[in-house]
């Protein structure tokens, strides 16, 4: 499915597969050395989005740099903003929403503590198909 994004006020339609987003925020991601980074597609048990990218951050200057790199070079290369951005590196958990993808980057602690690959224990993990596939998201 299209991932829909809003640039200023317009809404705009592109034309990236929500599965190549998740995979391009994981690879993002693991370009500022997010540490265990997870896709799990919710979308047979979920009605709010379709997959969440789970990473974590070892410190607040951490969180911040993932943060930034999905956020800068999404908006970048794609044009891509997210909806909303919410929590601080402070508060140890950064969510980044991007409609059918939406990105958690916690502290270990916080990751632990809230479990989400364990609260959607049914949602099955994702990984790149091909060597095909990886070359499309430019990995």
């Amino acid at each position: 499915m299209p991932v829909d994004v809003r640039l200023g006020t317009a809404q705009h339609r592109l034309h990236m597969e929500s599965r190549k987003l998740a995979l391009l925020c994981r690879d993002l991601a693991e370009n500022r050395k997010a540490e265990n980074v997870v896709v799990l597609d919710v979308s047979k048990i979920s009605t709010v989005t379709d997959y969440f990218v789970i990473a974590t951050g070892t410190s607040e200057p951490h969180l911040r740099a993932i943060e930034s790199e999905i956020v800068d070079r999404l908006k970048i290369d794609e044009g891509i903003r997210p909806t909303s951005l919410d929590g601080s590196s402070q508060g140890s958990w950064l969510v980044m929403d991007f409609f059918d993808v939406i990105v958690h980057i916690m502290r270990k602690e916080v990751r632990e503590k809230y479990d989400l690959e364990g609260l959607w224990g049914d949602a099955t993990r994702v990984r790149p198909e091909s060597k095909a596939e990886e070359a499309e998201i430019g990995r």
